[in-house]
């Protein structure tokens, strides 16, 4: 079966943007060997919530951005997406879940293919957490604390244990953690 892993950025505090939602402060960092290049090899659809699809789904790299940065907002766009909203409204460039999420979800796991990425936002991740469909938590924890803003784990009904697998840092001081369920 394709695990699902939330893969997402985390502040030292916590949170997974500010107060007035800013990710200012979460900027792309080669140095961990591969990063996101190598995690997006390794997956063929993601799992968004409409607001970060909305903001994130269909993105385009500026035209003067680095080579880089193109090659990896295509691949992004490459995926298969999914997008799990109360609203039925499509795009004509995602599938909508809007119902049986937990059905649906397990379904898609159970068709051949590579994993799947938890995208976000957090409301969506809530939900993953306490239905237990993540499999993989790889969290990059960024050196700056907030104060405040959206926290990456809230209103989680039940204990998670997991078990640390991995853990890479970088030069800018972004540590790289892998938990899986246990």
């Amino acid at each position: 079966m394709r695990k699902i892993i939330l893969d997402l950025a985390v502040s030292l505090d916590g949170f997974i943007e500010g107060p007035n939602g800013e990710i200012d402060w979460i900027v792309m960092d080669d140095s961990l060997g591969g990063g996101l290049v190598d995690f997006l090899s390794g997956i063929d659809t993601i799992f968004y919530g409409r607001v970060s699809y909305d903001l994130w789904g269909q993105y385009q790299a500026a035209e003067n951005a680095s080579e880089g940065e193109k090659a990896l907002w295509n691949a992004v766009h490459s995926k298969e997406k999914y997008v799990f909203s109360r609203n039925a409204v499509g795009d004509g460039k995602a599938t909508y879940i809007h119902s049986n999420l937990e059905e649906q979800v397990n379904e898609i796991r159970q068709r051949p293919g590579k994993d799947i990425w938890l995208y976000g936002g957090g409301s969506l991740i809530t939900t993953f957490i306490n239905l237990d469909l993540i499999d993989v938590y790889r969290l990059a924890i960024y050196p700056v604390i907030l104060g405040e803003g959206k926290p990456v784990f809230s209103n989680v009904k039940n204990r998670v244990n997991l078990k640390l697998e991995e853990v890479k840092s970088s030069e800018i001081g972004v540590t790289l953690l892998e938990y899986s369920k246990r």
